[in-house]
């Protein structure tokens, strides 16, 4: 039985240091973007994950933004897509 154990041993290290220097960090940083998207609010600028920069015009439900990306142009992105959040201080 013991001699098992020791076996087992590394196996169980592995795991533990796979899970402090990989799952934990992923989820923290997943859990911030939630947050973040959560937060996002008219007049907030954006970056989307590809690469759209724009200003939130409107916030549209619980998944969609409406995004100006240049004068007069509008586009609806879903929120999980926005990548950064700037927030302007003169909004509201």
């Amino acid at each position: 039985m013991e001699q098992m154990l020791i076996q087992l041993m590394p196996l169980f290290l592995i795991f533990a240091i796979f899970y402090f220097l990989l799952i934990r960090p992923q989820q923290r940083r997943a859990k911030e973007h939630k947050e973040m998207v959560a937060a996002v609010q008219r007049g907030d600028k954006i970056v989307s994950s590809g690469g759209i920069r724009g200003k939130v015009m409107k916030v549209i439900g619980d998944t969609d933004v409406e995004v100006e990306i240049s004068s007069g142009v509008n586009v609806v992105i879903i929120k999980s897509t926005i990548a950064e959040v700037e927030r302007d201080s003169s909004a509201k």
